[in-house]
């Protein structure tokens, strides 16, 4: 475990969902506890955010200009002590490709909900035996990419509401 609990939000591309929680993230970690990163499972190494990503993330007054997407790697896995996944696809492809991150992989929906508040990161993270639980519909935090303006503005409200929570619990 670090001083700062390393935490990567990971999507498919890191263009919309894990670039979106990390800056939300970031942003109600005032304080600097935690060190925020995001990745993509199948990520287009170095591309900037489009701008249906920006233009929502401008709402609650938020930007990254420095954001490029980025692949999750090994190395990655081995820095992290949280990995917060968006959908199945991100859960099964960690444990598939990375098994060593398989403890410390949930959903952002069920980390929200079900991480606890009180005691050492690392132990809480452990009590929930993410490595054997299979991600369930409701845990789907869903792309908006193919969508318009205003998929992109309901994912990043979805977003606020469960990074706020997950903060809480981190906390």
């Amino acid at each position: 475990m670090h001083e700062r609990p390393v935490v990567y939000m990971v999507c498919t591309g890191n263009a919309a969902r894990s670039p979106m929680a990390a800056i939300m993230l970031r942003d109600i970690d005032a304080e600097g506890r935690l060190d925020v990163r995001s990745a993509g499972i199948l990520a287009l190494e170095g591309h900037p955010m489009g701008t249906r990503t920006r233009s929502a993330l401008a709402r609650p007054a938020l930007v990254d200009h420095a954001h490029r997407s980025r692949q999750f790697r090994a190395t990655d896995a081995a820095d992290a002590d949280l990995v917060v996944v968006m959908e199945p696809l991100h859960l099964s492809w960690v444990r598939r490709n990375l098994p060593e991150a398989a403890l410390i992989t949930g959903s952002l929906r069920r980390l929200a909900r079900d991480l606890p508040t009180t005691g050492d990161i690392g132990q809480r993270i452990a009590c929930l035996g993410l490595a054997s639980l299979a991600m369930e519909p409701w845990e789907e935090v869903v792309d908006p990419g193919a969508g318009e303006q205003e998929d992109f503005d309901r994912c990043s409200d979805e977003l606020r509401l469960l990074v706020a929570e997950l903060h809480r619990r981190l906390a």
